[in-house]
């Protein structure tokens, strides 16, 4: 892994910013350093716990200025670093309960080496499905479900991080009435993505040296995030039609 990065931890940024924000406002400051951000990005790390905005007595969103500045030290590890979600997860909540993991060069880092290892070690276990059901709050018949749309694989380990995040994303859409079927129709989407990404690497398939596969797995995921951000892209000009029409 890259040597952690030497940022400021969010609780000790300043902000000189008065009152609280939409999540649209909080969208406008961010946007500029992380183009692929999104309000169900935001969503999505609040859900994971790590971050918790106040709620207005309607139950809206309502971020201060710590909680941007928080948002944006987590997207720039992910950015920077690709860090899993329960690396800085573990760091934050350390910082929460007021500890200070170790520090390098008088910044705070990503995290303590122990902090860390840990956290690594739980990321990159394999999981049971009825642990898969625990993280994520699933009946292990919805994640029957999603198995038999081909939305998760049992792998020979076990299930992964991903697919917690998977099962998550699903989840969400069932609160709007969208069911594993509708899921599976974005799975669809995200093969032929891929089917492009393999068709671009293949001339490099038949050189087996170290170096050329490197370049090979560098190139297929450059290839896509590219992907990820036309989708992105895509999708919000067709809100963006819709919001005019309303």
């Amino acid at each position: 892994m890259a040597s952690p990065a030497r940022r400021t931890a969010p609780q000790a940024v300043s902000s000189s910013r008065a009152g609280v924000l939409n999540i649209g406002e909080v969208l406008a400051e961010l946007v500029g350093e992380f183009p692929q951000v999104s309000a169900s990005k935001i969503r999505f790390l609040e859900d994971k716990g790590l971050i918790t905005p106040q709620r207005t007595p309607a139950g809206y969103r309502k971020y201060t200025g710590p909680d941007v500045e928080r948002l944006r030290f987590i997207l720039a590890l992910q950015r920077d670093q690709y860090l899993p979600l329960k690396v800085i997860k573990d760091y934050l909540d350390a910082v929460d309960r007021g500890e200070r993991p170790e520090d390098f060069a008088g910044a705070a880092p990503v995290a303590s080496p122990r902090l860390v290892s840990d956290a690594q070690q739980s990321a990159s276990r394999s999981m049971k499905l009825s642990e898969l059901a625990k993280a994520t709050g699933a009946t292990e018949r919805s994640l029957q479900e999603l198995m038999s749309y081909g939305l998760i694989e049992r792998k020979q380990r076990g299930f992964t991080e991903t697919d917690v995040e998977i099962v998550t994303s699903c989840m969400q859409l069932a609160r709007f009435g969208l069911d594993a079927r509708y899921a599976r129709m974005l799975k669809g989407a995200a093969d032929r993505q891929m089917e492009l990404v393999e068709r671009a690497i293949a001339p490099t398939a038949a050189r087996r040296d170290g170096d050329t596969q490197s370049r090979r797995m560098e190139m297929a995921r450059e290839l896509g995030e590219i992907c990820v951000r036309l989708n992105q892209s895509l999708v919000r000009s067709h809100l963006d039609v819709l919001d005019r029409r309303s």
